[in-house]
């Protein structure tokens, strides 16, 4: 059978090495010509032919067409090239389920997907697992936790379905360098550092995981050239052993999904699986007392009862996020105990939604690459004495492959009843669109300057990379 791996720009190379590697016949489709010098080095060192989808019509038998599941090209229109091949398709997603098959047998596994959430479910999570010294793939990086302390594998790394395999690829490195060496030979295998491991994608889950954790559809939108969805790639968290997951989204994206182990979690819903029955809102630390039954276990338990949490989620959507991550945890079978002192030492993130004071001013930050007008609501109506705050909002172009819908964004500014500052890119074109006054302010630091200067809070919400944000 030929391989035939479809877009480099989004982990092929690395997908196509690793079924090169493993005897197979690859070959590589550099669809938007992005290919670097030393990418087409590893590829021509392990054999993996560059093609075009044209070359298609020079092969024979049978072929597996591994794609992202964005890509803006049907199967049907890549069987145009040549009818009379034999085809499989798989997703990327899947490709590297196929070249994990038997890893990680032995941990604790969690992969989350959604519209937004999933970072800080993500770190909620590694609070919760954290003797367990999980590894970690975010948007945040390619992490280890060992004895508490974190570890940086790599930084400047995607969240696509590839980097899951070369962050395992980069734990294994780190616990047998090639510098061990004895005797000219090398040492034996070390055992793994970690005994959890997180995955975050944006886009569905590969299906390895032993709980895929689904936090919400807060919007759908348009994927693979308007051929398919947001909602459509996330259901892929439903090849996971047992799923969490929203319950609202499930009732409108996925209800006539067949699953034997799906559990659903709600703020509002009392017919969820899980659910809040009370939440105390504070700035600082929310407390929630959650009931949930008839929960569905990776160990093909049932699990019911009542927790109280306290943890930092000063906003319903924060608040969402928590009851995604219990109910992960309840699925895993992890004891209450664990569950509420990780949450509790949960303080939010830098670089997605934390809290600092600064002078006299309490400064709420929410960066976030994938930030949206449901977010940038929901980020406002958590502010119960708005009249003390500036509301500052802006951003990057850009960032991620959905831009921000502006007019949707400005219609809801326009009903706004606060001090306004619009800064940045985003922010500018924003400024055009309104119909109410704002101020506008190019450089982002002198909002914070603005807000010290007045004594004011500043509720700080920009759509962008936090890596850009952490230079000021």
């Amino acid at each position: 059978m030929h391989y035939i791996v479809i877009d480099m720009t989004h982990g092929g190379v690395k997908i196509a090495v690793s079924l090169a590697k493993n005897g197979r016949i690859v070959h590589a489709v550099d669809i938007y010509n992005t290919l670097k010098p030393v990418e087409e080095r590893m590829l021509e060192v392990y054999n993996v032919n560059v093609i075009t989808l044209e070359d298609l019509a020079n092969l024979k038998g049978e072929v597996c067409v591994i794609s992202p599941i964005h890509l803006p090209l049907t199967h049907d229109e890549i069987k145009d090239y040549n009818p009379n091949l034999k085809y499989e398709f798989l997703t990327h997603h899947e490709a590297i389920a196929e070249i994990l098959e038997g890893w990680g047998d032995d941990i604790k596994k969690i992969e989350i997907t959604g519209v937004k959430g999933k970072t800080s479910s993500v770190f909620m999570l590694k609070e919760i697992l954290v003797d367990e010294n999980p590894l970690i793939l975010s948007s945040l990086g390619a992490l280890l936790y060992e004895n508490g302390k974190e570890i940086v594998l790599k930084k400047d790394i995607s969240i696509t379905p590839a980097n899951i395999k070369q962050t395992v690829d980069l734990a294994y490195k780190l616990a047998n360098p090639i510098c061990k060496i004895e005797n000219g030979r090398p040492k034996g295998e070390n055992a793994k550092i970690y005994s959890s491991a997180i995955f975050e994608s944006s886009l569905g889950v590969s299906g390895i995981g032993d709980v895929g954790l689904l936090t919400n559809i807060a919007e759908d939108y348009p994927i693979a050239g308007k051929k398919s969805s947001a909602s459509r790639a996330k259901s892929q968290v439903f090849r996971c052993n047992t799923v969490a997951c929203q319950k609202e989204s499930f009732d409108e994206y996925y209800s006539d999904i067949n699953h034997d182990k799906v559990n659903t979690f709600s703020l509002d819903d009392d017919c969820a699986d899980l659910y809040a029955s009370d939440v105390s809102y504070s700035l600082d630390e929310t407390e929630i007392r959650i009931k949930y039954a008839n929960v569905k276990t990776v160990n093909n338990n049932i699990s019911d009862g009542e927790i109280l949490v306290k943890t930092f989620a000063p906003g319903p959507h924060h608040v969402s996020n928590v009851l995604g991550v219990v109910l992960t945890s309840l699925c895993l079978e992890i004891p209450h105990e664990k569950i509420i002192t990780g949450l509790k030492n949960y303080k939010g993130i830098i670089g997605r939604t934390n809290k600092k004071v600064i002078e006299k001013s309490i400064i709420i930050e929410e960066i976030n690459p994938g930030i949206n007008t449901q977010a940038i609501k929901e980020s406002v109506n958590m502010i119960d004495n708005i009249d003390d705050y500036y509301v500052c909002i802006g951003g990057d172009y850009g960032i991620t492959c959905e831009e921000i819908d502006e007019e949707k964004l400005s219609d809801f500014l326009d009903t706004l009843d606060c001090e306004l500052i619009l800064t940045g890119d985003v922010g500018h074109s924003i400024s055009q669109k309104l119909t109410r006054n704002a101020t506008f302010i190019r450089n982002y630091p002198d909002c914070y300057s603005k807000a010290i200067e007045n004594n004011k809070n500043l509720l700080f919400i920009y759509r962008s990379n936090y890596s850009k944000i952490s230079q000021r």
